[in-house]
C-alpha cells in the first residue's frame, strides 16, 4: 500500500513583512490571512486545508489584456477562492479575516453581497488599522457591518494567533513599541465609525 502523500507546505509571510504591514507603515499594501470553520457536532471545527495568506500585490488575468495581469484587491481574490469551494449549503461556516488593513469602500459592496446571498457563512474581520484614505470607507464598513460581518480590530491576542500561524519566523511574537497604542486608536476609530451615522 503507497504512503499518503506529505500535506502541501502552506506558504507563510516572513517576520519582517508581517511587522511592517500589520503595524501599519505600508498604507497600499493589504495583508490577508484567513482561516475557515465548519460547525460540527456544537463546534467549530478549523478546516486547515482552507487556510491561507493573500495580499493585493497577488496579479491574476486580465482576459482582455492576458500579457498584462492586473492587481486585484486581497479581499476580492479571497471572494474568488470561497466560490471555488463551493461551501456545503447545508452547513454552516465561520470565515476569519485577520487583515492588515481594513476592507476598501470598493470591495464594501461585493463582501455585503455576498454575506446576504450566503447565509450558511459569517465571517469576522479582524483589522490590523482602518482604511481612512478613502471616500466611503465609513459607509462601506457600515454595510458591512449590516449584512452580518463581525467588525473590531486587531488585539494582542489576535497578533499572537497570526504570528504563530502565519509568520514563518524563528522567534516568539514581540509587540512593536506602540502596538498598544495602536490598538487603542484605531478601537476608538472604527467605534465611531460604527456607531456614528453622520460620516
Amino acid at each position: 500500500m503507497a504512503d499518503n502523500p506529505a500535506p502541501r507546505a502552506r506558504a507563510l509571510i516572513n517576520g519582517n513583512t508581517y511587522r511592517n504591514n500589520f503595524s501599519n507603515k505600508h498604507v497600499n499594501q493589504t495583508y490577508l490571512c484567513y482561516e475557515v470553520e465548519v460547525w460540527r457536532r456544537n463546534a467549530w471545527a478549523p478546516m486547515e486545508e482552507h487556510q491561507g495568506i493573500l495580499s493585493n500585490l497577488a496579479r491574476f488575468r486580465d482576459d482582455d489584456n492576458p500579457q498584462e495581469p492586473r492587481r486585484r484587491h486581497a479581499e476580492l481574490c479571497f471572494l474568488d477562492r470561497v466560490r471555488s469551494w463551493r461551501l456545503d449549503r447545508t452547513k454552516h461556516y465561520r470565515l476569519t479575516w485577520y487583515i492588515s488593513w481594513s476592507p476598501r469602500p470598493v470591495c464594501a459592496p461585493e463582501l455585503a453581497a455576498f454575506l446576504r446571498e450566503n447565509s450558511h457563512v459569517s465571517l469576522r474581520i479582524f483589522a490590523a488599522g482602518i482604511h481612512t484614505t478613502f471616500s466611503g470607507y465609513q459607509r462601506g464598513l457600515r454595510d458591512l457591518r449590516d449584512a452580518g460581518a463581525q467588525l473590531a480590530i486587531m488585539t494582542l491576542k489576535e497578533h499572537q494567533h497570526c504570528w504563530e500561524t502565519f509568520v514563518d519566523k524563528n522567534k516568539p511574537f514581540e509587540p512593536w513599541p506602540e502596538l498598544d497604542e495602536q490598538i487603542r486608536v484605531q478601537c476608538q476609530i472604527l467605534q465611531d465609525i460604527l456607531w456614528n451615522q453622520r460620516n
